[in-house]
C-alpha cells in the first residue's frame, strides 16, 4: 500500500477510500470506517517519532503506526499516543522565540478605553438588557415546541426585586419591553440573581413552529429582533447582545394579550 502511494502520489487524494476498501475489509464488522485512522496513525508517527516511541509505539514507520492503530482499536476509552517533555511542548509553538505572544496592540488600545466608555443607558432606555441568556431549559432555535419546558415561565423577562418594586409589577405579569429597534410583550420573572438595572431574556425563543393541529404558533420573544446591529464591537463587528439599552412599560388591563412581539 505504501509503495503504491509513493509511486503514485495522486492516490493521496483518495487514500481514505483505498484504506476503506483494503484494510477496512479485514476489520471487525462495524469498524470498517476506522481504517482511515490507520493513515492518521502513520502521519502522526512520521511527524512525532520520539513522542510515539516514549508512548510505546516503536519500530520502523509502518510497524509503529500499526501498533498505534491496534492500540486505538483495543482501547475504545482512549489511549496515550505520545509523551512529550515540557521543553519540547514549547518548541511546538511556531514563533521565533517559541512563546505565545499576548501583546496585541489593537486589544490593548481597546482595553485602555473601556474605563472611559460612554454611558449606554439613558432616561428613555434605563435598563441594560442581556438578549439571549442561557438558562436551564433553553437550548437553541431548533427547539421551538414549548412542551419540553418544565421550569418557570417560558421566555420570561428576568428582573431584580428592586426593579420590580419600582415598576410595581410581579412575577407572571405581562409587560412591554422596548429597545431602540423593536418591542415585545413578555412575562416577568422576578429573580434575586439579577442586579438592579439589569434585565435578561433567554435564547432560543420567539420563533414559529407548527403544533399537532397544524397551527402556526409563536411563543416568547426573539432576542435578535430587539438587538440593534449598529451597536456592535468595533473590531469583530459582533452586536452587543449582552448590553442592549431597554425600557419596561406596564400594560393596561385592556391591552391585547395575543401579540408576542412587534
Amino acid at each position: 500500500f505504501l509503495g503504491t502511494v509513493a509511486v503514485k502520489p495522486k492516490l493521496l487524494k483518495v487514500v481514505g477510500v483505498l484504506l476503506y476498501r483494503t484494510l477496512g475489509e479485514t476489520l471487525p464488522t462495524g469498524l470498517e470506517n476506522a481504517a482511515v485512522v490507520w493513515g492518521m496513525c502513520l502521519q502522526y508517527v512520521r511527524a512525532f517519532p520520539a513522542e510515539a516511541r516514549r508512548a510505546g509505539f516503536r519500530g520502523p514507520l509502518p510497524i509503529a503506526a500499526n501498533r498505534l492503530f491496534r492500540a486505538i482499536l483495543a482501547n475504545p476509552s482512549g489511549v496515550v499516543f505520545g509523551e512529550r517533555t515540557q521543553a519540547e511542548s514549547w518548541q511546538a509553538i511556531r514563533m521565533p522565540d517559541h512563546r505565545i505572544n499576548l501583546h496585541i496592540p489593537e486589544m490593548l488600545q481597546a482595553l485602555s478605553q473601556l474605563e472611559n466608555g460612554l454611558a449606554t443607558t439613558s432616561e428613555e432606555f434605563p435598563y441594560v438588557l442581556s438578549a439571549g441568556e442561557r438558562r436551564t431549559e433553553t437550548a437553541n432555535t431548533a427547539v421551538r415546541d414549548i412542551s419540553w419546558h418544565r421550569k418557570g415561565q417560558y421566555g420570561a423577562l428576568r428582573i431584580s426585586p428592586q426593579d420590580a418594586q419600582a415598576l410595581g409589577c410581579s412575577t407572571g405579569e405581562r409587560v412591554e419591553l422596548r429597545t431602540a429597534r423593536a418591542s415585545a410583550r413578555v412575562f416577568v420573572e422576578i429573580s434575586d440573581r439579577m442586579q438592579p438595572g439589569h434585565i435578561s431574556l433567554p435564547n432560543g425563543t420567539g420563533l414559529e413552529y407548527t403544533d399537532a393541529a397544524g397551527r402556526t404558533v409563536r411563543r416568547g420573544a426573539a432576542p435578535n429582533e430587539l438587538t440593534d446591529c449598529m451597536r456592535r464591537d468595533f473590531l469583530a463587528g459582533t452586536p452587543w447582545h449582552k448590553h442592549v439599552p431597554a425600557r419596561i412599560e406596564r400594560l393596561s388591563a385592556t391591552s391585547s394579550p395575543t401579540a408576542e412581539a412587534t
